[in-house]
């Protein structure tokens, strides 16, 4: 008989034996922090056979309930890159586990919430703390197109804060490799990822480079950080993309005093429609309002981490 209530499983979206199980190989399950229409978060501990322990999330993802695209394309690359990967400021993979048509993605918990929930809190970022965090946004990014993956769902609610405020990439739901089996790049031709932060490529249609489309959707997160407001409304997709061509944004009047001339010129070099002309990540990262005397604050360390455990059943 289970141990633990028919109640939890009910909330959690599983059952009772999966729970077993899960527990059978050191992870508590916790409460639910999210859900989706195939997903749920729940928080969970993890201890090893020495007692040491540590706080993660997991998302549980339904295979039986998931769309047959996001079943055959898109989770089993979010499952590959998720393998890969390897970076301070990108969320940490503590086990990928799975029964049935259940998938249990257990990753390191980010104690201080999302950057949107931050901002709603708190406010506008002072620009000393958007630097660093925008830095550490950067890096991560650099890391995985050097690596030659596209974010292509980057978002205030995928950007993490751990328990030292650092940056942390989440959900790659939507992440994918830009070269094909021969090394040659290959455009993107999903539309994936939320209008208000997608490229105007993205927006209207037609095939486009997934990291220059990153780059956008990082800068449209700078101007959130220094503004706590969208630079684009995306109530109507038509407008949205009229305002994106026209660059039809401005920073708030009782901030823009406060901006540097170099904060906004970064900001609007990533918002350019022309993804030609649009800054790369190497060049995000020499440009000169990072490169300033008031350097940006330092990474905190982090917490010892438990080395991955990668496995399935």
């Amino acid at each position: 008989m289970s141990k633990f209530p028919n109640s939890v499983s009910r909330q959690l979206s599983t059952r009772s034996s999966d729970i077993d199980a899960l527990a059978q190989r050191g992870y508590n399950i916790g409460h639910k922090i999210g859900e989706g229409s195939y997903a749920t978060v729940i928080t969970a501990g993890y201890a090893d056979e020495a007692g040491h322990g540590v706080h993660l999330a997991c998302k549980i993802i339904d295979k039986a309930k998931a769309p047959t695209d996001f079943v055959h394309k898109f989770f089993p690359r979010e499952l590959e890159i998720l393998t890969k990967i390897d970076h301070p400021n990108i969320i940490q993979i503590h086990s990928i586990l799975q029964r049935g048509p259940k998938i249990f993605i257990f990753m390191r918990y980010a104690e201080n919430g999302d950057l949107l929930s931050h901002i709603k809190k708190n406010g506008p970022v002072d620009e000393l703390q958007s630097k660093a965090w925008f830095m550490q946004m950067a890096k991560a990014l650099k890391y995985l197109h050097a690596h030659d993956i596209a974010h292509r769902d980057l978002k205030c609610e995928n950007i993490l804060l751990s328990k030292r405020m650092n940056i942390k990439l989440a959900d790659f739901g939507f992440s994918r490799y830009c070269v094909d089996d021969t090394g040659r790049d290959i455009k993107s031709e999903t539309y994936c990822g939320s209008a208000a932060y997608a490229a105007p490529e993205v927006v209207c249609g037609r095939p486009y480079d997934p990291k220059l489309a990153d780059a956008w959707s990082l800068g449209v997160i700078l101007f959130i950080m220094l503004n706590a407001k969208m630079p684009f409304d995306d109530t109507n997709l038509t407008k949205l993309l009229e305002d994106q061509n026209n660059k039809k944004f401005a920073f708030r009047r009782k901030l823009q005093d406060q901006i540097t001339a170099q904060a906004k010129a970064t900001v609007a070099v990533l918002l350019e429609p022309e993804s030609h002309a649009r800054w790369n990540l190497r060049e995000i990262l020499n440009c000169s309002w990072l490169r300033t005397e008031d350097e940006p604050l330092s990474q905190s360390v982090e917490p010892v981490k438990a080395p991955a455990q990668k496995h399935r059943n």
